[in-house]
């Protein structure tokens, strides 16, 4: 056992990604240069535009062109403060807690390319459940004031965004002085490095992983968190929840539950297998998910929707629904990979084909692609309902104004693309095998229109 918590196995120590070509270094390096100084106006324009210009995007860009970009983002750009920083280091800490600490089995991830077989702690969905109970008596016992995370959001944002920065100069630093396994890489360019990450599975000591605590423990965790803030911010003021943000509220705390009842999936998902940790990975776990998600909530706080009980309850009803087809879509290719296709998918056996490939290392392997079930469907199914879900959080804020439709539709585009460099990726890997399973699949995401 290597580092406490990875098993050695018998994949090759990967030292360096594939060098980037020379004609392209340079457009890759303005890009990354480009993102890294554009991510944090970008955010701090939509939270603008939902704190002073009611949602409206119009209103703040019109706002923006007429008294310059720069100028205008110097001015509204709201500065860290004492106490939001507190809250956040609180937060975090208790977190940190939470993870090492409570109990929970063992899981084995997936073996990684150099081999190694990382374990983690299956403790997420009681640490939500005590993270949702604590923050209630908190309020119910008036020692804290939910209301204050809505009050101080941008000022929390803005040491989200140092933040970001910090964390990732500590993990390309610490890649190259004390790597937690063999499965860190680089470019030998320090910017994509930088950026892209360098570890795969970076840790501190042996339980606490980097990329688990900063995507699940504490991104996720805040987005619950801010979800609950927002609802009370609207009780203090107003001596109710609408029915529009409770609707809101409920849709995402059924999607945030089951991501911690099942969180064991993320841990084999391609984002925790082959994203390394760097500013990328950092940065949407820890500012851009967590908020951009919850641009509607802040909306509907000061701008609620009147919904009649019919309409509220249908909204509900199908964004359940969308909800409930993610799992099973996720249980069903879960049970078919564990038991290589042996297995019932809706009463029967599933139709599969059998593929095999050659690896970059030269050994072969062998697939069995699912061709039954919601996998019938489409290709990449488990996107409708994603989709679908964020659809109808947003809509009880109706159509007065585009910021609450903000992450649905760059969700949308996001996964449109997702899926379309995934089945570029796939025919490159098993060829005519690919071509099989386009065959008998022929829709990416959804029938008859992707």
């Amino acid at each position: 056992m290597t580092g406490g918590r990875y098993i050695r196995g018998s994949g090759r120590k990967l030292k360096e990604f594939q060098k980037v070509p020379s004609s392209n270094k340079a457009r890759r390096t303005a890009g990354i240069l480009s993102t890294l100084f554009l991510f944090p106006p970008i955010i701090i324009f939509l939270w603008y535009t939902l704190h002073s210009m009611d949602g409206s995007i119009t209103r703040s860009y019109n706002q923006f062109h007429m008294r310059g970009w720069w100028k205008s983002t110097k001015d509204i750009w709201p500065l860290p403060t004492l106490r939001s920083a507190k809250l956040l280091v609180i937060f975090a800490a208790f977190q940190s807690i939470l993870l090492l600490f409570l109990p929970g089995d063992q899981y084995a991830g997936p073996l990684s390319p150099a081999g190694n077989r990382p374990y983690f702690k299956k403790n997420g969905f009681r640490a939500y459940m005590v993270t949702l109970v604590v923050y209630y008596l908190l309020w119910k016992e008036h020692y804290f004031n939910p209301a204050v995370v809505y009050e101080c959001m941008g000022e929390m944002l803005s040491v989200m965004i140092v933040a970001s920065y910090t964390i990732s100069i500590f993990l390309y630093c610490k890649a190259h002085i004390h790597s937690s396994s063999e499965d860190w890489a680089t470019t030998g360019n320090v910017l994509v490095d930088f950026f892209w990450g360098m570890e795969l599975y970076p840790r501190l000591g042996k339980n606490f992983d980097i990329k688990d605590f900063l995507h699940c423990r504490f991104g996720m965790m805040a987005w619950v968190i801010l979800i609950i803030s927002c609802a009370i911010k609207q009780h203090t003021t107003e001596g109710r929840v609408s029915k529009s943000l409770g609707v809101t509220s409920l849709l995402m705390l059924a999607y945030t539950s089951k991501f911690f009842f099942t969180e064991s999936e993320y841990w084999s998902s391609a984002e925790m297998v082959k994203d390394r940790a760097g500013f990328f990975f950092t940065w949407t776990s820890l500012v851009w998910n967590p908020f951009v998600r919850i641009l509607v909530n802040v909306y509907l706080v000061s701008h609620p929707v009147p919904l009649g009980t019919g309409v509220a309850l249908l909204i509900s009803a199908a964004g359940l629904a969308c909800t409930y087809v993610i799992y099973d879509c996720e249980q069903q290719r879960l049970l078919f990979r564990r038991s290589h296709g042996k297995c019932r998918i809706w009463g029967k056996i599933p139709n599969k084909i059998q593929s095999q490939h050659v690896t970059e290392h030269g050994e072969q392997k062998h697939l069995v692609m699912l061709t039954d079930g919601w996998w019938r469907v489409s290709r990449h199914f488990q996107y409708a309902p994603e989709i679908g879900v964020a659809f109808f959080w947003s809509l009880p804020a109706l159509f007065r104004n585009g910021m609450p439709w903000f992450y649905v539709t760059f969700l949308t585009v996001a996964l449109m693309d997702q899926a379309h460099a995934d089945d570029k990726r796939c025919k490159y890997i098993y060829h005519k095998f690919w071509e099989s399973y386009c065959k008998r699949v022929p829709y990416r995401i959804i029938p008859y229109l992707y």
